[in-house]
């Protein structure tokens, strides 16, 4: 629609503004009156009309099989279109259209806003259809009727309240009619159904609809007058209600046809089932959350229990093999403390690898730098845990084996994403590896483990080689879902 009304017209942003909220409610319309909506807007000339925008009714058969938008007619050939653009008033005259052997009528409404007639919205009813309305359809067309006469004079839709068509009640989803003291004229049976399961035991005709959701509701306090007024229809809003087994969604529209409140019209939706459904996953996110937090704590105990007994031991192997086990234990708790504040199972791995890397570099403070480059994204828990192990080996085993005892250098950690790959260069300034070092063989615990983790849990592939200029270089590709980025 911008780039036709753009193209084509002289109208402003805040007159494009208009049109857009006008179409994102109009859906309403086209299912209260069982009719297709075409917006035509003049061209800048004046000469022609373009359409820039298209509905058709839930309720009802289409009057147009084709796509409308984009077509132009020139002024003249529709006397509706520009009886309605130059009067600024609902015209309904004239004979039915017969378009592929089916009869169509057709009305114009004129768009108006602030004084000025935008554009105007022609309504085609499918008429092979029609027989004795029912008292809904009835209802229906008298509310289709009074907001369209509200458009015509500008006062529809509600520039403050601008609402989620998608997520917001829909005509056929319930619907009540009230008078202009907020007595009940006509309720839907979905409307019906969704206040019997609040609680309500009668026929809603006659009832007033506030005070009657304001009693099947909980006590709140002063929040109870608010939502007796809201539900009597007084303005453009947009509410919950619980009580006895059930939630329903409200949305109610006052009607002001010729500029005075006649009603309103009450749009509602039974959200029972998916508020239980929303509940029930914010319980299963909590569980999941807090058993991560509980898994995070047991492995820092566990940690602090070999760390106890790392210092009791005399053997320096001993205890140097316990400190190993503390970093690694300590690597996978990170994981699991940052599982813990999510609400799904993926974490932003840079905050973790850069953790692993503090934690790691406390082997050889002061001598040996450790930094990350790059950047890892968010990654799955299933690649996040071991993953966290494989760079708490690879750091471990540069800082331990790679220099000496008082040697300084750097160690450097770079992540290079792709959408469906990422590769992890371990790199440092070391001694290098000794003469016919076989990397998918030989080496310590940690490399065995890295082995094992990266080709048999992660399904990549892993390298050891002399880096330029000196060092060592640890080349890791691995595979990743798409979705996890």
């Amino acid at each position: 629609m911008n780039d036709l009304v753009r193209q084509y017209t002289d109208l402003d942003d805040s007159d494009l503004e208009w049109l857009h909220l006008l179409v994102s409610e109009w859906q309403l319309l086209s299912d209260l009156s069982f009719a297709d909506l075409v917006l035509w807007v003049p061209t800048r000339d004046g000469a022609r009309y373009v359409s820039v925008a298209q509905m058709r009714p839930n309720t009802g058969p289409t009057s147009y099989q084709d796509d409308m938008v984009g077509r132009l007619v020139p002024r003249g050939r529709r006397p509706l279109l520009d009886a309605a653009l130059d009067e600024g008033r609902i015209v309904r005259e004239g004979d039915p259209e017969w378009r592929e052997e089916v009869p169509v009528r057709v009305e114009s409404i004129p768009v108006r806003r602030e004084g000025r007639v935008l554009g105007v919205i022609a309504r085609n009813t499918n008429l092979l259809t029609v027989r004795t309305p029912s008292r809904l359809e009835l209802t229906y067309l008298q509310s289709a009727s009074d907001l369209a006469q509200m458009i015509a004079a500008g006062s529809f839709p509600f520039p403050s309240e601008q609402v989620d068509m998608d997520a917001s009640p829909r005509a056929g989803d319930g619907l009540i009619r009230l008078d202009a003291d907020g007595l009940v004229q006509y309720a839907s049976p979905n409307a019906l159904s969704a206040y019997h399961r609040l609680g309500l035991a009668t026929d809603m005709v006659g009832l007033h609809l506030g005070q009657t959701t304001a009693d099947l509701a909980p006590a709140k306090g002063p929040v109870d007058e608010s939502l007796a007024s809201l539900a009597s229809g007084w303005a453009p809003r947009e509410t919950e209600v619980e009580g006895g087994d059930g939630v329903i969604q409200l949305r109610t529209i006052p009607l002001k046809p010729k500029g005075v409140r006649v009603g309103s019209l009450v749009l509602l939706r039974d959200v029972t089932e998916l508020r239980r459904r929303e509940r029930e996953l914010m319980t299963k996110d909590a569980t999941i959350r807090e058993i991560h937090h509980r898994v995070k704590n047991n492995l820092q105990t566990v940690a602090a229990l070999l760390r106890l007994q790392a210092r009791r031991m005399d053997d320096d192997k001993a205890r140097g093999a316990l400190d190993e086990a503390v970093r690694r234990v300590g690597s996978i708790a990170i994981v699991h403390e940052t599982l813990s504040q999510n609400l799904d199972e993926r974490v932003e791995f840079d905050d973790i690898a850069d953790r692993v890397i503090s934690m790691v570099a406390e082997l050889s403070p002061g001598r040996v730098t450790a930094r990350r480059s790059g950047r890892f994204g968010i990654l799955t828990a299933e690649t996040a845990t071991p993953l966290s192990m494989v760079l708490t080996e690879l750091l471990q085993n540069a800082l331990e084996h790679g220099f000496g005892p008082s040697a300084q250098g750097t160690v450097e950690v770079a992540a290079d994403r792709a959408d469906d790959a990422l590769r992890v260069t371990v790199v440092d300034d070391g001694r290098g590896l000794p003469e016919g070092f076989d990397p998918q063989r030989a080496g310590n615990l940690g490399l065995q483990i890295v082995r094992t983790l990266v080709v048999g849990e992660l399904g990549g592939t892993f390298d050891m080689l002399a880096a330029p200029g000196g060092g060592t270089r640890v080349l890791l590709d691995l595979p990743l879902e798409v979705s996890a980025k």
